[in-house]
């Protein structure tokens, strides 16, 4: 078999020595393309909710809900979009989600009023989570060793990319108003992007799935999904409600529904069944192990962004633009050492993650330094040095933790893998603005904006050397 440059340009290639599909170069870019978009999607809200607020009409809790709408849904799906991929096809499921992730992208941008808003958020957030499970298992399933590394490398570059562009992006489409299209651009801008990426998508990604597909696991969705929505409902909600009583008895109930699927999934799985997230998945030490580092860095990582948006346009006074410009040197720097990633993880193992936490707390140090001597001169250049020295730590981090937590996954269950991944990392980000974020709202009346900024990235700084703590027990080696 010949295989010419053309065709590994556009078409899915096959190795000529196995019936394994194989990812050529335009199949990887649709599914990084479509990797970005739910995260960019998670964060561009941030800087647009303002001007939402004020052209719909909606109170406090509303907003809240457009945000946390989509994020719930998203984190409760995932796995379960994992599975139906094993099950019907990848391909089709990544087609599927992407397409309906446009369509709910433009009725977000079209929405009359803040609910119908908050209804297309929660579709756009079911959308992603049938999409973008399958980016990672399809990169599992159709590469091996160095191709394999390298296209985790930038899924991670990517995603870590796409968090910190998306309130860039939403800063400046808001600034810009396109058409008199104000907030709604923020939407509408994933329209084209979807276009593009399908018609990429069809041309050269191709159809894997699990060799042995089992039904889903309905009794398991279930308790995921009501064990998600006791935890992240509350902590979302409960500022802007004032801490009712169901508050507080929905996070009484998590550790028990929590409880209950953790039976119901290891008693499926020690009677030969496939549960939704197999507890014999855990067995596996790298992904046990990433998972935990996941954890602290997301809930760091969206509680920063969510933070330091309103630090800097409520009490520095930037616009929009200029707030979400602050953070370019952490967006170009991340990808800059996130591409050099490899060639270390390759020299260092996975003592880069631990050099990484050390970068990454470094620059949060230098930038509550900042946030006290220059406050409320705060911008670009006095958040130049520690957003560079952070962005570098992050990218040392991210993506190969991304990489340690699939090393040991079998093809057969990538979908599943990839779905307990993205799941975990996705709460994390609603974890991380429901209590840092809460923590720094809080602060504000009593501390004043300045104090209350300092003290929440003091937090975040325990949260990055808890990270760097844990890494220190992942396996030396990535597989």
């Amino acid at each position: 078999m010949t295989v010419t440059t053309e065709s590994l340009a556009t078409t899915p290639v096959r190795n000529p020595t196995a019936a394994t599909p194989v990812l050529g170069g335009l199949g990887l870019f649709a599914v990084l393309l479509a990797a970005a978009l739910p995260l960019i999607d998670f964060f561009i809200v941030n800087v647009a909710l303002p001007t939402i607020g004020t052209d719909l009409a909606a109170s406090e809790s509303v907003l809240e809900l457009v945000v946390a709408g989509y994020g719930l849904s998203y984190a409760v799906l995932l796995v379960l979009g994992g599975r139906l991929g094993d099950l019907f096809g990848r391909r089709r499921l990544f087609l599927a989600g992407m397409a309906a992730f446009g369509l709910t992208s433009l009725a977000c941008g079209l929405a009359p009023g803040a609910w119908s808003l908050v209804a297309a958020r929660v579709a756009q957030g079911a959308s992603a989570a049938a999409m973008l499970p399958q980016v990672l298992a399809t990169i599992q399933a159709t590469t091996t060793g160095p191709r394999r590394a390298r296209a985790m490398g930038l899924y991670g570059a990517t995603a870590g990319l796409a968090m910190v562009a998306g309130q860039i992006l939403g800063g400046v489409l808001v600034a810009a108003d396109i058409v008199g299209t104000g907030w709604r651009s923020v939407f509408l801008v994933n329209v084209p992007v979807v276009l593009v990426g399908l018609v990429a998508a069809v041309r050269a990604v191709p159809e894997t799935r699990s060799t042995r597909p089992e039904p889903v696991d309905v009794p398991g969705t279930f308790l995921l999904a009501a064990s998600l929505l006791t935890l992240l409902v509350p902590l979302t909600e409960g500022r802007a409600a004032g801490w009712p009583l169901w508050t507080w008895l929905s996070l009484a109930a998590f550790p028990l529904v929590t409880a209950a699927f953790y039976t119901v999934e290891r008693r499926a799985d020690r009677a030969g069944r496939t549960p939704l997230v197999p507890p014999s998945l855990f067995a596996l030490t790298s992904l046990r192990r990433g998972l935990l580092l996941v954890l602290p860095f997301s809930i760091g990582f969206s509680g920063f962004m969510f933070v330091i948006a309103v630090a800097l346009q409520q009490g520095a006074g930037l616009s929009p633009v200029a707030a979400g410009l602050a953070l370019a040197p952490l967006a170009v720097v991340f990808f800059v050492f996130s591409l050099l990633g490899p060639r270390l993880v390759a020299r260092y193992g996975t003592r880069v993650v631990t050099a990484g936490a050390a970068l990454q707390g470094v620059g949060l140090a230098l930038m509550a330094l900042a946030a006290w001597w220059f406050w409320p001169h705060l911008g670009f250049v006095e958040l130049l040095p520690g957003a560079a020295v952070a962005g570098a730590g992050q990218a040392l981090q991210l993506p190969v933790i991304y990489r340690v937590i699939l090393s040991e996954v079998p093809p057969a269950r990538a979908g599943v893998g990839s779905g307990v991944m993205i799941t975990t990392q996705q709460s994390a980000l609603a974890l991380g603005v429901a209590t840092l974020g809460t923590l720094f709202l809080s602060l504000v009346p009593a501390m004043g904006m300045r104090d209350a900024l300092v003290t929440t990235l003091l937090v975040q700084l325990g949260g990055v050397v808890l990270t760097g703590l844990l890494s220190l027990r992942l396996p030396r080696a990535i597989a």
